[in-house]
């Protein structure tokens, strides 16, 4: 996967400069400016032989830097061809080009933006959610959900991530829930966020799920005893921070005598995405009750929950929404049928939350995400 964005973003550097030369440079009589014209591709190709053979630390960095460079060009490129349609610019140039260069300034800052305050943008959603089959008890309950932090893609001083526990904390929620993917490859990169992390409250606690990452498939391992090592270790540590990490099972929060259950498997996803969850283990003993889920993927939603149980509330995550929303639209639309926000199917809710942190270090429309969850008793 990551040959081939290398082979496309230097193809597509390569044909843009290409077109800009043919257009701008040609005519020009210094041979030095036509050098100048081919400096893009130069640079693609740089930041790609970087991405590929450079270290894991620095891979996000050179994507920005190659998204800078091969983006706004590439925007830059297709506005000057869709303009010379029209006589108007095709008979003045410099128009052109003007109209063509704010274009790719301004893809240029939005990408600048989404690196740098994108990802610490983070919005705080609120969302009632009415059922007719929420006991009494819990009328106005606040659930506070967070998901994909991957705690390895945040900055060593945490100062982001100390402002959105600051966030979440300030919320003073009945219950916080974490739907997965806690880390990136090793549970090593909870050494520099459990103190971070430990320090967010929920006066019923704080509960988690596994998501894909958090298995470390994505990391190498010398043998299958170290892979499970490195599982058995992220445990321990969402352990020590004080969190609960619902494996396959489910705890009863009481209010008054009222009670109700929250559920939590492993992740289920579709290929390639592992699929350990035993939702009908998990919920052996909360039959009749009203139940939240955490499930990681959305996609366990259709999959299991809606034709097999009559879960009332599904929390999930995973998506991120593509880290990239403009005007409503995200890419993510056209891989997961929910991929941001509440959906709703007759007495069934689904929420899934765009994700607190970034595998690609930028965040575009898609904000990072904290939601706080009212569940409210219908009178239907």
């Amino acid at each position: 996967m990551l040959l081939f964005f290398v082979f496309l973003s230097v193809l597509v550097s390569a044909l843009t400069d290409w077109y800009i030369f043919a257009v701008y440079c040609r005519p020009l009589p210094r041979k030095r400016t036509h050098c100048l014209c081919w400096l893009p591709t130069f640079l693609t190709l740089l930041f790609s032989l970087l991405l590929v053979c450079g270290e894991h630390e620095t891979m996000g960095t050179v994507s920005i830097l190659l998204l800078c460079v091969t983006v706004p060009k590439t925007v830059f490129a297709v506005f000057l061809l869709v303009l010379r349609i029209f006589p108007v610019f095709r008979r003045n140039m410099s128009v052109t080009g003007c109209v063509a260069g704010a274009a790719g300034l301004f893809v240029l800052g939005s990408t600048v933006y989404g690196a740098t305050e994108g990802i610490r943008h983070f919005e705080v959603n609120d969302v009632e959610i009415y059922f007719a089959s929420l006991p009494e008890s819990f009328d106005g309950y606040r659930i506070v959900q967070i998901s994909d932090i991957h705690s390895g893609s945040w900055n060593k001083d945490g100062g982001a991530l100390r402002e959105a526990v600051s966030i979440i904390n300030g919320l003073d929620a009945d219950i916080v829930l974490f739907t997965g993917d806690i880390v990136n490859s090793t549970a090593s990169e909870l050494l520099g966020t459990m103190d971070i992390l430990g320090s967010i409250r929920g006066r019923d606690g704080v509960y988690s799920v596994l998501g894909n990452h958090d298995y470390g498939t994505y990391a190498e391992w010398d043998s299958p005893e170290e892979e499970a090592a490195n599982l058995d270790s992220l445990f321990a540590r969402e352990t020590a921070m004080g969190w609960r990490l619902l494996d396959n099972e489910h705890v009863i929060l009481h209010r008054g005598t009222d009670s109700i259950a929250l559920v939590g498997v492993q992740n289920s996803g579709e290929s390639p995405f592992p699929d350990y969850a035993d939702l009908k283990g998990a919920m052996a003993g909360t039959e009749g009750m009203f139940t939240v889920l955490m499930s990681h993927d959305p996609t366990h939603w259709r999959r299991e929950v809606l034709p097999d149980t009559d879960i009332e509330l599904t929390l999930s995550g995973h998506t991120h929404d593509m880290q990239f929303s403009i005007l409503g639209y995200s890419p993510a639309s056209h891989i997961y049928p929910e991929h941001n926000g509440l959906y709703r199917e007759g007495g069934q809710a689904l929420y899934v939350n765009a994700g607190l942190g970034y595998l690609l270090p930028i965040r575009l429309g898609a904000w990072p995400e904290i939601t706080q969850i009212t569940l409210r008793r219908s009178g239907d």
